[in-house]
């Protein structure tokens, strides 16, 4: 007589499971019955289960998962069953992928079977916490440099009994390293981002011109082989007055295609001219089959090319290349424009604090000009401190405190004109100008920039300087009050945020003092947590600038302010 085939009964007894216990003994099978998912579980592994039946509870669920086992193949994460040391007693194949295993790992340690990984949080010691807790436990562990991994472990108990112990865990685990690497260089561009913008006027003023571009070209080739891998790389530059693409930067390219003379024109002039024209990006799957590409690096098969982007103005192109086809993807794309506007704000900042020294006679009067305006500011403000303060208001006093104004005032311009006279009249480089070129608009126009930071102060001095603007500056709020009561001002230009107060206060209490006073709100990247250009756009504010600015954007601001304040003019003398 052949042994009777076994059936599993698993769970408390109901009338279900009864029912189907009375119809199963009438046929021959040994029915096995265990009350608790310790016998149950201690059963099956004997053997010799022909079949099991098993209540959707959270008592039988390991025992459910084991018996469900080709089902849980399917999943993309990695379902494991542990008991109370942590070992193994089940898991599909995707544990055995995750952790690089070819061999079975029950009975091993779940800790041992990622190699010792490091646990990351938010719980540290996620599978004891889900034991004492009896709550569903979360953490995340890294194995290596670019493996991670996230765990959320789920306690189950083997009785109805609320005071003891679980028996066994069932945990998930689910590959995110490709998030977590994915944040990592977000955040590592975004750093990069900082040290390329990181050219302080104090050096680079000190620099040669062909210093100042090897500079940047060190930092931005750095990170583009070490944050972005990417080994070719070629930076050309849109010089607007002739439309040609110049090669910045090219490390890997052929001799012949970094001689190549390119345009930025959709026809005739690669991927490269097609980028700079259209401004936007191009991901060349296969340089064989491509009827854009033009031949780079040596033996390419791929390359990716973005525009150098600064606010809606094509700066240049980035392009880099491969010997792999299809080496390319959408992230490396996305990475890659990100870096480049990086990169675009970085030749911009060079551009905006840099002034080339092309003759002796401009190098000195720049030089001379940093070194006046700050301490001409400092009289200023304090000799205007003295006038309101002054208590005796004796005539004689008041009228030399006057001559120290107009004296002081008159210094810069000494400066200035003298510079103007001894300069030749052709500047040499097109996109910074190191000599004075004044606006009709502007000459004359006395602008006041408040600001805490120095580099800006003095870079307003220099910029609107050249237009012939007459500039005075505030370090806060206060200190602005003080000039704008004492002096006249055509423009105010404000930072939104001075170490006294937001910008929309400095806004209002100008008002406050001069109606009709033009105010040009400053801010960076659109930071504004005080919301201050919106209520201060509700008090009537007509222009904000968004740093890092173009130069042209800053005349077109200060053109408009000033029209604004001579239409107000005219209508009042009216």
């Amino acid at each position: 007589m052949t042994n009777p085939q076994k059936i599993l009964f698993c769970g408390p007894s109901d009338d279900q499971t009864s029912e189907l216990r009375e119809q199963f003994s009438n046929q021959d099978y040994l029915i096995v019955t265990s009350e608790n998912l310790a016998e149950g579980i201690a059963e099956f592994d004997q053997g010799n289960i022909s079949a099991l039946v098993v209540p959707a509870t959270s008592d039988t669920l390991p025992l459910a998962l084991i018996q469900s086992g080709t089902l849980l193949e399917f999943l993309p994460h990695a379902v494991v069953v542990l008991d109370a040391d942590l070992r193994i007693i089940w898991s599909n194949h995707q544990l055995s992928q995750l952790c690089g295993q070819e061999n079975s790992l029950i009975g091993h340690s779940f800790y041992d079977a990622f190699g010792a990984p490091e646990i990351l949080g938010p719980d540290f010691s996620p599978f004891h916490s889900a034991f004492s807790t009896r709550k569903i436990a979360k953490s995340g562990l890294r194995v290596g440099d670019k493996s991670y991994f996230d765990v959320e472990v789920m306690p189950v108990l083997t009785s109805s009994d609320s005071k003891e112990e679980p028996a066994y865990l069932v945990a998930s685990v689910r590959d995110i390293s490709e998030e977590v690497l994915q944040r990592q260089k977000l955040n590592a561009i975004y750093q990069a981002g900082l040290e390329l913008g990181d050219l302080s006027p104090e050096e680079i003023f000190e620099m040669t011109t062909e210093d100042r571009i090897e500079l940047l070209k060190a930092k931005i080739l750095h990170y583009t082989q070490d944050l972005l891998e990417f080994e070719t790389v070629e930076i050309r530059l849109l010089d607007k007055a002739s439309n040609r693409l110049d090669v910045l930067l090219a490390v890997g390219m052929e001799q012949v295609a970094t001689n190549r003379t390119l345009y930025a024109d959709p026809e005739a002039n690669g991927v490269t001219g097609f980028v700079a024209a259209t401004g936007k990006s191009y991901l060349c799957e296969d340089t064989a089959h491509d009827p854009l590409y033009m031949t780079g690096a040596p033996n390419a098969r791929s390359s990716l090319t973005v525009p150098l982007n600064l606010h809606d103005e094509v700066l240049g192109t980035f392009n880099v290349e491969s010997p792999h086809a299809g080496a390319f993807d959408e992230n490396d794309l996305h990475f890659l424009e990100l870096f480049s506007r990086e990169v675009a704000i970085a030749l911009n900042t060079l551009d905006l604090l840099v002034v080339e020294k092309l003759t002796t006679a401009s190098a000195s009067t720049e030089l001379i000009m940093r070194g006046v305006v700050d301490p001409v500011d400092e009289i200023l403000n304090d000799t205007a401190w003295i006038l309101e303060r002054y208590i005796g208001h004796e005539p004689s006093v008041c009228e030399r405190l006057q001559r120290i104004l107009k004296d002081t005032r008159h210094i810069k311009q000494l400066i200035q004109q003298v510079g103007d006279e001894m300069a030749p009249q052709t500047p040499h480089h097109h996109k910074v100008p190191t000599m004075r070129q004044v606006n009709p608009k502007l000459v004359n126009k006395r602008i006041l920039v408040v600001d805490s930071d120095a580099t800006v102060r003095r870079a307003a001095h220099e910029l609107l300087g050249r237009l012939g603007c007459e500039v005075e500056t505030a370090h806060d709020g206060e200190e602005a009050f003080l000039m704008v009561r004492s002096f006249h001002y055509d423009v105010v230009i404000a930072d939104i945020r001075l170490p006294d107060m937001n910008g929309y206060e400095c806004f209002a209490q100008i008002r406050e003092i001069h109606e009709h006073l033009p105010v040009i709100l400053m801010t960076g990247f659109g930071y504004d947590p005080t919301h201050s250009i919106v209520k201060a756009r509700q008090l009537g504010l007509k222009c904000v600038l968004y740093k890092p600015f173009r130069l042209d954007q800053l005349i077109t601001g200060v053109e408009k302010a000033v029209s604004i304040s001579e239409d107000i003019a005219s209508e009042t003398s009216n």
